[in-house]
């Protein structure tokens, strides 16, 4: 119970800062947005039509269509992003901040608008719209949630071309990439993690030295040599990036012909990491 608060929390705190990110950077600089917002923000620069309460109505038809391909909980907290990020687009509609700087505009509008959505997808909610269909894409063919958005957004980014012009699209797809990147900090965060194979001939005392020193577990992958022909006992271990040094100076003191290649891992899940459940 305690978390589903703090959860709520969090996504209150997102709808409020993506909904500055659109009220203070966006709309007075003549930029356009990707998914639902975007076609709100199209329709407000045409008609003047309110985006939180364009953003409300859009948002719903979507949740109703889409709600399927949501948890339980992801429905629940996607309808708690939508309500409370209409009424902070219609709250804090017509507030401006002194910058006439389309560029810094533009940055700070991805920065905003990253951190904002990165916290509501963090704790499992959407802000429905292209969200869903980023989130869609995740759950079923693994797609980097962040990328899949990117992909929508621009759609209806090339859209509003006709409407706010090739400067302010281009200024618009810098926003979106910024506010991709921030939002896969936000999601993913610092802690990455490096999977490192090892192949070496003293691969027994490499490995009771990891499990000593660094305290991680080891997996051995059982191979063999093309040119050699020969069975070989190849580590695998997944350590976090500040782990990588000591590794290196482990192996190194036991076998400096050892062959070693590192690389990135985004999700780890399972014992000493996060756990699967979550």
């Amino acid at each position: 119970m305690k978390k589903r608060i703090v959860d709520i929390l969090v996504i209150i705190a997102g709808a409020l800062i993506f909904a500055l990110a659109i009220n203070l950077f966006v709309i007075p600089n003549e930029l356009g947005e990707g998914g639902v917002t975007g076609a709100t923000i199209i329709f407000y620069y045409l008609f003047e039509w309110s985006p939180g309460l364009l953003s409300f109505i859009l948002n719903a038809i979507l949740l109703l269509v889409g709600y399927r391909f949501l948890d339980k909980t992801t429905t629940v907290y996607t309808i708690v992003a939508v309500i409370f990020l209409s009424l902070f687009l219609y709250i804090t509609e017509g507030w401006t901040i002194d910058s006439d700087e389309l560029m810094v505009n533009a940055i700070f509008g991805g920065i905003f608008s990253g951190v904002g959505i990165g916290m509501i997808i963090r704790v499992g909610g959407t802000t429905a719209g292209s969200t869903i269909v980023a989130r869609m894409m995740s759950k079923f063919w693994d797609w980097n949630v962040s990328y899949a958005l990117l992909l929508v957004d621009l759609i209806v980014v090339f859209a509003s071309y006709f409407i706010i012009g090739m400067q302010s699209m281009m200024l618009t797809i810098v926003m979106l990439y910024i506010a991709t990147k921030v939002m896969d900090f936000i999601i993913e965060g610092l802690n990455t993690k490096k999977a490192v194979t090892i192949v070496s001939k003293e691969q027994n005392k490499i490995a009771e030295q990891v499990n000593v020193l660094m305290e991680r577990g080891v997996t051995v992958i059982y191979g063999r040599g093309h040119y050699t022909n020969s069975p070989k006992e190849i580590l695998y271990i997944v350590i976090s990036k500040q782990e990588v040094s000591m590794l290196k100076k482990i192996v190194k003191s036991i076998d400096k012909e050892a062959f070693i290649t590192i690389h990135d891992v985004r999700d780890v899940f399972g014992e000493g990491f996060v756990d699967l459940a979550k």
